[in-house]
């Protein structure tokens, strides 16, 4: 690998970090993309919403993405990076380093699953979090909501437009009268008690085990996502501004409150669908490409006003 500056590193080759890394390539910048392979989408078996993509299997999408951008002569780096010094010197787990002009971070982000048997073998495929995302696949089933926070009740509600068979767990959350009263007017049943596990018959979701010994057949279960950005140290060492939910603060071409550093994709914006995710890389990179347009044209004057002074020095 070419250890001279690139004019930008990108961090993460989800849709965020590749679809930035096509718009600066094709503005023949010099980018490098560093990638330790681990999407956040990786175990659900294909990707709806994303217009002309719909039902494509997310790796596939990787795929091709890498594809187009290396056409414009992006590098691919498949490593991890495990520290960022001044300067933007990246250091990579393997040993060797870049150096970039300007850093974006598209690492993404870590869905929270309860401690359930079973939750962390169907999350992605019967274990779900987006009902526009998979709200489709499953309409007209039997579907459960588990109850982990406020939230869940307006999951639940939002899930009643794809099936009539809702059911509610509250689980970890207490429901108010109120909440019990606005389920009941859309004919969402309520069953209080603990999960206890996932049960799984022929690699299909069966039903929900509850720890008093019931068990509720279900085709599906959805619970309200709850995110974390990766704890990888990168934007604590950065320095850059978080909001109390833990996701950087980014204006809305993803600038972080770190000069040079922008964020774009789940890593600031935990609600980005991989449609989303693209377009925030998108923008995050023609105000990276403006940012360093305007360095250039410092650069620029400067080495001019060098010229003419060293050649009236020599006269």
């Amino acid at each position: 690998m070419d250890t001279s500056t690139y004019d930008v590193a990108v961090v993460g080759g989800g849709a965020a970090g590749l679809s930035a890394a096509l718009v600066l390539g094709r503005a023949r910048r010099r980018v490098v993309v560093i990638d330790a392979g681990a999407p956040r989408n990786a175990p659900a078996a294909h990707m709806q919403g994303f217009l002309s993509r719909d039902g494509m299997p997310p790796a596939d999408l990787l795929a091709l993405a890498r594809e187009e951008v290396q056409a414009y002569g992006v590098e691919i780096v498949e490593d991890k990076v495990r520290k960022v010094e001044p300067g933007f010197t990246l250091m990579l787990s393997g040993g060797g380093s870049v150096t970039a002009r300007r850093l974006l971070l598209t690492t993404g982000a870590v869905d929270e699953l309860p401690d359930i048997p079973g939750a962390r073998e169907r999350w992605g495929r019967d274990f779900l979090h987006c009902p526009y995302c998979h709200g489709w696949e499953v309409r007209d089933q039997a579907i459960g909501v588990l109850g982990t926070d406020p939230g869940s009740v307006d999951h639940a509600q939002l899930l009643r437009q794809w099936s009539d068979d809702i059911v509610f767990f509250s689980h970890a959350h207490s429901l108010t009268v109120e909440e019990r009263s606005e389920l009941a007017a859309r004919g969402v049943a309520v069953i209080d008690g603990t999960v206890k596990a996932l049960s799984v018959a022929d690699d299909r979701l069966h039903a929900v085990e509850l720890s008093d010994g019931r068990a509720i057949p279900r085709a599906a279960v959805f619970m309200r996502p709850t995110l974390h950005p990766h704890r990888d140290g990168l934007l604590e060492s950065l320095g850059c501004e978080v909001g109390e939910d833990g996701f950087v603060r980014v204006d809305p071409n993803g600038r972080t409150s770190v000069s040079g550093v922008w964020v774009a994709g789940n890593a600031s914006n935990p609600r980005a669908q991989v449609i989303t995710a693209a377009g925030e890389g998108s923008a995050a990179a023609i105000g990276i490409n403006t940012d360093l347009v305007h360095e250039d044209v410092r650069n620029a004057r400067h080495a001019s006003r060098q010229e003419r002074v060293e050649q009236g020095s020599g006269q």
